[in-house]
């Protein structure tokens, strides 16, 4: 288990870094080049790299976080930080996207449309597609070793970026051929809409666990298997199980015969945790309650039955 988390964190931490020096050298020539060409889509394109760079900081500075182990006032660890940056950088991601929509209105409105890009504007967003397909690749790469929602909402973010720099040259293009900038100005409303989307997306996707949801019944179904291949152990119940930043945490009830010792119960419930480990990876923390055979609490109000749990 700790191997596993040293592991996620050296992806993490190796995602951080290649995003954030990627998405520098990008922003950095996005905007200078869409400010000395007056491209409001190629320097929203920029803007858009720049919120990837803030995106690497605090990723940098969340693998710091998760790495500290438990302590008295995080006796679970510190791996929800990964969540809770998440919903974060969703904030930032829909901050820049309605800041680019607003900007892009107004020069509409009230500047002169008059508009010819320099054929370096199109060289700079050219590299930018090449950059933001490399940078998506890596991302979806490392995440998906990680199994980290984080760097995964950052690799969507990034391959969201690539029909980004492709509509801007198709803007540039459009704008060089009639000499207007509306094409421009409409294209980069049309950009920080996506981008809105796109933060919209990662919010309702992280959200679920920050409310310790799970649509994946999998996992339910895995446990019960587990109980049925445990001599002694019969109908699991009362189940829940959540994810914490790519990990189980596995929390239900077990019977056992009424004339099991204690010593004999520990031992069925200690086969039927090292069965789902060994059937289910990436387990966080295993709670498994004993209880005697034909005990049937109605009360018990939380967690899966047996039979949702078997789908």
């Amino acid at each position: 288990m700790a191997k596993q988390k040293d592991e996620k964190t050296r992806y993490i931490h190796t995602a951080a870094i290649i995003a954030l020096i990627g998405n520098a050298v990008l922003a950095i020539l996005k905007i200078s080049t869409g400010m000395l060409s007056k491209s409001g889509a190629l320097t929203g394109d920029g803007i858009d790299s720049s919120t990837d760079v803030l995106i690497s900081i605090i990723t940098l500075f969340v693998v710091k976080i998760i790495s500290q182990p438990a302590d008295i006032d995080h006796p679970w660890g510190h791996r929800r930080a990964e969540t809770v940056a998440t919903a974060f950088l969703s904030f930032i991601i829909f901050f820049a996207g309605a800041q680019l929509v607003i900007n892009s209105i107004s020069s509409l409105i009230f500047k002169e449309q008059s508009f010819t890009p320099s054929a370096i504007a199109i060289v700079v967003t050219l590299i930018s597609v090449v950059g933001k397909i490399l940078l998506a690749w890596s991302q979806y790469a490392l995440g998906k070793r990680a199994d980290s929602a984080m760097i995964k909402a950052n690799a969507k973010n990034m391959a969201s970026d690539v029909l980004i720099s492709v509509g801007v040259l198709v803007g540039l293009i459009i704008s060089m051929v009639t000499g207007s900038a509306y094409a421009d100005g409409i294209l980069a409303i049309l950009i920080g809409l996506w981008i809105i989307k796109t933060a919209i997306g990662i919010f309702l996707e992280i959200n679920l666990e920050l409310m310790d949801g799970n649509n994946d019944t999998e996992p339910y179904r895995i446990v019960a298997e587990a109980v049925d291949s445990v001599k002694g152990a019969f109908s699991p119940h009362r189940a829940r199980i959540r994810r914490v930043a790519g990990f189980w945490d596995i929390d239900f009830d077990i019977e056992v015969n009424p004339d099991c010792t204690v010593a004999e119960a520990h031992v069925i419930a200690s086969q039927v945790e090292a069965e789902i480990k060994r059937r289910l990876e990436d387990v966080f923390d295993i709670m498994i309650h004993v209880e005697p055979r034909g005990d049937d609490d109605a009360d018990e109000g939380f967690g899966l039955s047996e039979e949702e749990m078997r789908g």
